[in-house]
């Protein structure tokens, strides 16, 4: 169990959203803080402290106007940080080898390979083909719904058909290095984390996954440990020190163990 840093990119600027507040329409978000510093800045902080695997992600589409603002502060965050974080956000078989050429360890990808509600296996095989398997994390970030977890895209705002079970983390397994999951109903609201999602992750963790959402004190991350067993890696965004909150930076960023 570790601490996996975050770098938020929304607008062109570095921030803390309420998750399920974020609107594609007029570039909108529910905003918990937005940083005086560029995505560089943190990426070099983690960088100094030995945090791997981090992950840098795109908070607008393509089609919007600051996009290229965003992808700006990304592409300056690798640059600062070489082979040190991962980046998501519109990553597609055809893009995902210049983020890794620009310094990404992994790529993120969700939306690419869930389509029109359904697990597309053949871009799955083709992300795979483009950049190897040892280079993707899949994505699986969701939302409850009728009695389960299913798996939301377009920066959380549409949902598949897909439920996230046991069966479906086996399979999709194959086809990634790590697994990243955002429980987007508490995403940002530093409210307590999604306790069923935490123990469905926690009881497969045959690969490296790491959870967001909901974590608000050093309490609820103990919590989450026992939840957890221990198995999962975790990201704290908008009740960190360093993004307005009230976790210490400094409590978090080296890998907690038991007394």
């Amino acid at each position: 169990m570790r601490f996996r840093p975050c770098i938020d990119i929304h607008n062109g600027a570095v921030k803390q959203i309420v998750g399920g507040s974020l609107k594609d329409k007029n570039d909108q978000a529910v905003e918990n803080y937005k940083a005086e510093q560029g995505a560089d800045y943190f990426a070099h902080l983690y960088r100094r402290d030995g945090l791997k695997g981090g992950h840098i992600i795109l908070l607008n589409p393509p089609s919007s106007e600051y996009y290229e603002k965003t992808r700006e502060q990304a592409m300056k965050a690798l640059a600062a940080y070489p082979g040190g974080l991962q980046i998501g956000g519109g990553i597609t078989d055809e893009n995902a080898e210049v983020y890794l050429e620009a310094g990404a360890s992994h790529v993120i990808v969700t939306s690419y390979v869930f389509r029109d509600g359904e697990i597309r296996w053949e871009n799955m095989d083709k992300l795979c083909r483009a950049v190897g398997r040892e280079h993707v994390v899949i994505d699986l970030s969701c939302r409850r719904k009728d009695g389960g977890y299913y798996i939301v895209t377009n920066r959380w705002q549409t949902f598949t058909q897909v439920r996230l079970t046991r069966k479906i983390l086996e399979e999709i397994a194959g086809y990634c290095d790590e697994f990243l999951v955002h429980g987007v109903d508490v995403e940002g609201k530093a409210s307590g984390i999604e306790e069923e999602l935490v123990k469905l992750l926690g009881s497969y963790a045959k690969i490296p996954t790491t959870y967001a959402g909901g974590i608000g004190s050093l309490d609820d991350l103990k919590h989450f440990r026992k939840i957890s067993g221990g198995k999962l890696d975790y990201t704290i965004g908008s009740a960190l020190d360093l993004f307005g909150g009230n976790i210490p930076y400094q409590a978090v960023k080296h890998p907690i163990t038991e007394n």
